[in-house]
């Protein structure tokens, strides 16, 4: 299966928070956006301030991001993308999660392909199967870096 993993999902993962996707790793390929990085550095930045890493697990966890990324099929933020991002959607949406979703359509009507949606968030998953993704690893999307 080929996953469009949100930054929800690597964020946990970063983090040592609470009950991370555990299949993330059994993914035949993972795809995301060019955001994600941004997302992810940002939630590591964020918990250094908050006090939950030193500056170590700080320096650590953001080599990781970067690794992680690297073995992602990266998709640019393009104009098409931003676009899709601004139409109607079938459920309200904030705009980097709307960017997500856009991103994983985009993905998809390139490679005609089935694409599963990988995300902690609720709301953002649920938009993913009015849209007609499988969605997996949906929670209550309360995450400590939002």
């Amino acid at each position: 299966m080929i996953g469009y993993v949100d930054s929800s999902v690597l964020v946990r993962l970063l983090l040592d928070e609470p009950e991370p996707f555990p299949g993330i790793a059994d993914l035949e390929a993972r795809v995301t956006s060019t955001l994600t990085q941004v997302e992810c550095l940002r939630a590591v930045d964020s918990a250094l301030h908050h006090g939950q890493l030193d500056d170590d697990e700080y320096s650590e966890r953001r080599t990781a991001v970067f690794s992680l990324m690297r073995r992602m099929r990266l998709v640019a933020v393009s104009p098409l993308v931003l676009r899709r991002a601004g139409e109607p959607l079938p459920a309200p949406l904030r705009t980097l999660d709307a960017i997500h979703v856009a991103t994983a359509l985009r993905w998809r009507e390139r490679h005609d392909s089935d694409l599963a949606f990988v995300t902690h968030d609720r709301r953002q998953g649920k938009v993913a199967q009015l849209l007609g993704f499988e969605a997996i690893g949906i929670d209550d999307g309360a995450t400590s870096w939002s």
